[in-house]
């Protein structure tokens, strides 16, 4: 076989090797095309109740005697925004109910100021601080009934 021969076998062979390359390389996909539609949720949380602590007053109350100041601190432990618009403080149980546990001293003996709060939206587990002002009235009547008391504040918050 002369080597002319051979040269042309493998030029057929390369060229028939590029021509299928090639023609793989420009192969058709078919394929469909469409539309659709569809549906999913989301649950929507609610607002949890604020929190609120405070610190013991610091002076012993007396019967027409100095005011004292107590701090308190209004909690969001909820997991979103809640908006702080108003707090009151009152002489009353941990329920909010008529405060009676020592016989002869009530909450009538007592005079809570307004609550002393920039008011606006907490962030959760933030915090915003207060004070209110708690003072022992003079009365005319004997109040030794009161003394030693530990006066209970409580406080509601919106």
């Amino acid at each position: 076989m002369s080597r002319f021969t051979s040269s042309k076998k493998r030029i057929a062979v390369i060229v028939t090797a590029a021509v299928l390359v090639l023609a793989g390389g420009g192969a058709a996909f078919a394929y469909w095309t469409s539309t659709g539609t569809g549906v999913g949720s989301a649950t929507t949380g609610t607002d949890t109740a604020f929190t609120i602590a405070s610190t013991t007053a610091g002076s012993a109350l007396t019967p027409g005697g100095p005011t004292d100041t107590v701090t308190f601190i209004v909690t969001n432990p909820g997991t979103g925004n809640q908006n702080l618009t108003a707090i009151t403080a009152a002489v009353a149980t941990s329920t909010g109910a008529a405060w009676t546990t020592v016989p002869g001293c009530s909450a009538a003996d007592y005079t809570v100021g307004t609550p002393v709060v920039i008011f606006g939206t907490i962030a959760p587990a933030g915090t915003l601080t207060g004070t209110v002002t708690i003072t022992m009235n003079n009365t005319a009547a004997n109040q030794n009934a009161c003394k030693g008391a530990a006066v209970p504040l409580y406080f509601a918050a919106s």
